[in-house]
């Protein structure tokens, strides 16, 4: 997968974040009504949940320790009667600066570079460690809330005790299908992308819309006309989402795109556009040569 490929999963992580981030924020900003509504609170922990396992499959560790930081923290608003008052908000409200900060820094022109990412850890401890305490202290010194300590960031980060094998075995074949995307294009490769695919839907063989997704995800990855580019970002995507469902106890949801359905089903070959016009003309550029963009400008009558 060329460096445009990466960037466009990229692209996919940080705004599926920052759709998630808003959920969080909305939620910490009416606190104390939301921890009497479970599905809130659960869209809450879901939302730190997913960040942490997209941040994990693309190698951002201190993303994925900020926001497990946080889901943990959610876990015991869910599972416990917790009083909310003004220090909790700002408590919280703290964690999540922490995690905007390092995706907006990761947004950046220069990205997230490893030095920056530990100094923002590192100065966010104390407030995670405040925090817990104060969780603590809320809900009574006779509770044993889990101790979450933030940990240096190393190179590789060993699965959480939390995580079920299934999540740990989907991220592991994730990161394999990425590298393989990564390289050249040629049926040697496509047949252990593919191979993968199977093994994915080996992982949860009773639930029909996880084995529904992988099927289109081998399909579209068996035609041989259409590019890494195209497949890498809305497979990687896709498989990473579903595993996150399941995860979650919420299989029904899970079902392919329809556009993944059209790459499983199309004879030609296809391109999936950007609504993002410029998005769309560097896409147009990188896959069409001047003659056909000339092509197009005709017959879409521009002038």
């Amino acid at each position: 997968m060329d460096s445009a490929s990466h960037q466009k999963i990229l692209g996919y992580f940080i705004e599926e974040a920052k759709e998630h981030l808003e959920t969080l924020e909305q939620g910490l900003m009416d606190l104390t009504s939301v921890v009497n509504d479970p599905e809130k609170i659960n869209e809450m922990f879901r939302a730190a949940h997913s960040i942490k396992g997209g941040a994990a499959m693309l190698g951002y560790n201190s993303i994925q320790k900020t926001a497990h930081r946080l889901e943990d923290c959610f876990k015991i608003l869910r599972e416990q009667d917790v009083p909310v008052d003004r220090e909790l908000e700002n408590l919280f409200f703290k964690g999540y600066d922490t995690l905007h900060e390092l995706l907006d820094q990761l947004e950046g022109p220069f990205g997230l570079q490893d030095e920056e990412a530990k100094n923002i850890v590192k100065a966010a401890e104390p407030d995670f460690g405040r925090l817990q305490d104060y969780l603590q202290k809320l809900v009574g010194s006779d509770t044993t809330l889990p101790g979450v300590e933030m940990p240096q960031i190393p190179q590789s980060v060993a699965p959480s005790p939390a995580e079920t094998d299934f999540t740990v075995q989907v991220k592991a074949i994730l990161k394999e299908m990425l590298q393989l995307f990564k390289k050249k294009s040629n049926a040697q490769n496509r047949k252990k992308i593919k191979d993968f695919c199977v093994k994915l839907a080996k992982l949860a063989p009773k639930e029909k819309g996880w084995q529904l997704l992988t099927n289109n995800a081998y399909k579209a990855i068996s035609n041989p006309k259409f590019t890494y580019r195209t497949l890498a970002p809305i497979i990687i995507k896709e498989i990473k989402q579903g595993g996150d469902l399941i995860a979650l106890g919420q299989g029904n949801s899970v079902e392919p795109s329809p556009d993944l359905k059209r790459l499983a089903t199309a004879k030609v070959p296809q391109i999936l556009i950007p609504i993002e016009p410029k998005e769309a003309a560097k896409t147009l550029k990188h896959t069409f040569n001047a003659k056909q963009i000339s092509q197009l400008v005709q017959l879409l009558g521009v002038k």
